[in-house]
């Protein structure tokens, strides 16, 4: 998730390359409240296809940014028209009735990002079990079984790599605390995982813990306060998502210890950006949501037209640093808000 957001190993000032789709994005032609929208291909001929992308979050520039590619690859078949919906908020509480309803509606495939990997399996397996082709997107399942494919940035390694950022920063050592978004999201569960492992493989540095925050920036930044007043050596805070990077960068802000405490966040929203350039954050992994979705549709479209599919494909990440950020692979990464 974003938050994203995905799916090699360098220091923090090395850009590994995105390749991202020149296509251009088709326009949204119909919107609801639920974040939905429909874009449909130019040209068609022979059997047309329906698809729904159900995004982990309505709004988020991650699932923008994968639903620009989705629309682009849609249109670039010519036979397949694309309908977007979202839940309110990462809950699959909210995102499940809106599985069952598109499920109802019965469209050719489901691409689909989860909002937990167990929560969310029910409804995703009655659309399998309806014959609805379904292919996961960033997140995925504890049992994703009957899915045509799982797509997503490996986040064990950009976990990794956010430790391998904070070393290079604080080369001295120090304890260093993880925010994440809460249990059960294989996405960031990953990144916590490639984290942890990396920080107590080194002698330098102590892992204090994680700080879970539900998703909400506000929260993030009164469990990152909290912590360091508990543990005042934290040196570096890696936060595995959007609000949590936001609301981290808030909490050593209000402690005191702006630039004294590093900070590497997860995914290349606009206002991450931002962060990054005023200092508040010092490093940022941006996944490939718009790859996510070309290839999404091009799984489904192969499975829908009897060719052979790809169980599992990882997409790359590109680091991006404050000193790196006019190239043109970091800026190629950063996430749209629009198409």
């Amino acid at each position: 998730m974003k938050r994203s957001l995905a799916k090699p190993a360098a220091g923090a000032a090395a850009v590994l390359l995105l390749t991202l789709t020149a296509a251009a994005c088709s326009s949204s032609s119909s919107s609801s409240a639920a974040g939905g929208s429909t874009a449909t291909g130019g040209s068609t001929s022979g059997k047309n296809y329906k698809m729904t992308f159900i995004q982990g979050v309505a709004g988020d520039g991650f699932y923008v940014t994968m639903g620009c590619g989705i629309q682009a690859e849609a249109k670039k078949l010519g036979n397949v028209t694309v309908n977007i919906q979202g839940p309110s908020q990462f809950d699959a509480t909210l995102q499940n009735p809106i599985i069952q309803s598109v499920t109802a509606a019965k469209p050719d495939a489901i691409l689909i990002a989860p909002n937990d990997v167990s929560a969310s399996r029910p409804p995703i397996a009655a659309a399998m079990a309806a014959g609805i082709k379904v292919v996961l997107v960033d997140t995925t399942l504890s049992d994703p079984s009957g899915a045509v494919s799982q797509i997503s940035s490996d986040n064990v390694a950009g976990g990794a790599q956010a430790f391998k950022a904070i070393q290079q920063l604080v080369p001295g050592g120090g304890e260093v605390l993880v925010v994440n978004v809460k249990p059960g999201v294989s996405t960031t569960d990953q990144r916590q995982q490639g984290f942890v492992a990396a920080a107590k493989a080194d002698p330098k540095f102590k892992y204090v813990g994680t700080q879970f925050d539900q998703d909400s920036a506000s929260v993030a930044a009164q469990v990152t306060l909290a912590a360091l007043q508990k543990n005042p050596g934290i040196v570096g805070i890696f936060a595995a998502n959007l609000f949590s990077a936001e609301g981290a960068a808030t909490g050593v802000r209000q402690a005191g210890k702006s630039g004294k405490v590093k900070i590497i966040g997860f995914d290349a929203e606009p206002d991450e950006i931002t962060a990054l350039q005023q200092g508040t954050v010092q490093g940022l992994i941006a996944q490939s949501p718009y790859v996510i979705g070309t290839n999404a549709v091009d799984q489904a479209y192969k499975a829908l037209t009897g060719k052979p599919t790809t169980p599992k494909i990882g997409t790359k990440f590109t680091i991006i640093t404050k000193d790196n950020l006019s190239s043109a692979a970091s800026q190629a990464a950063i996430y749209k808000t629009s198409c």
